[in-house]
């Protein structure tokens, strides 16, 4: 399943280039670019992250996965569908980037009480920023956040900066896998 996602994410989510091209968030160029979102809201590919992401869970003893919208967003789906069909049914949650400011306010949506084990994902980590405010909201919340897993490592960092907040934190995929399926996908056309 993992080789099967990597060549999924090189054909509709990575772009490389031998010279920094792509502007990130951090304003830095870089050479590489990945957006899971066109893979993740796939079939096959929420059907490959779901599993994926759901065996790196599996014992964490978490009852929830989520993180901040929207790049957590279809891989908590995706997992949480995974999980009901493995017969270990876990929730998905997803925090929001702006607190909601009527009806009920607050920041995380699902049914996930105050207290309960979970695991924080993302698609990317690139410094770790998104997944390490989504840690820091779910602490806010109440939620005992147990692990965090990163769909995509960048290896830029980002997953030491996770760890600092999460000690139990690993990506599924790293950006190295994704070069070296890149270049023999470039070498077959």
């Amino acid at each position: 399943m993992k080789n099967e996602l990597i060549r999924l994410l090189c054909q509709k989510s990575f772009k490389y280039t031998e010279t920094p091209t792509f502007k990130l968030v951090s304003g830095r160029m870089s050479r590489f670019y990945v957006n899971c979102k066109p893979t993740t809201l796939s079939a096959r590919g929420m059907f490959l992250t779901g599993h994926l992401m759901f065996s790196a869970m599996r014992d964490s003893g978490a009852a929830a996965v989520g993180g901040l919208t929207f790049g957590a967003d279809p891989i908590a789906m995706a997992t949480a569908f995974a999980s009901e069909l493995q017969g270990q049914p876990i929730n998905a949650f997803s925090i929001r980037k702006t607190q909601k400011d009527h009806g009920i306010v607050k920041w995380i949506e699902g049914d996930i009480p105050a207290g309960e084990k979970v695991v924080v994902i993302d698609d990317v980590a690139t410094t770790g920023g998104s997944t390490i405010k989504a840690i820091e909201r779910a602490r806010e919340e109440g939620l005992d956040v147990v692990r965090a897993i990163v769909l995509v490592d960048r290896q830029e960092g980002g997953m030491d900066n996770i760890r600092g907040q999460v000690p139990d934190a690993t990506a599924i995929i790293t950006r190295d896998e994704l070069v070296a399926c890149w270049k023999t996908l470039q070498t077959q056309s």
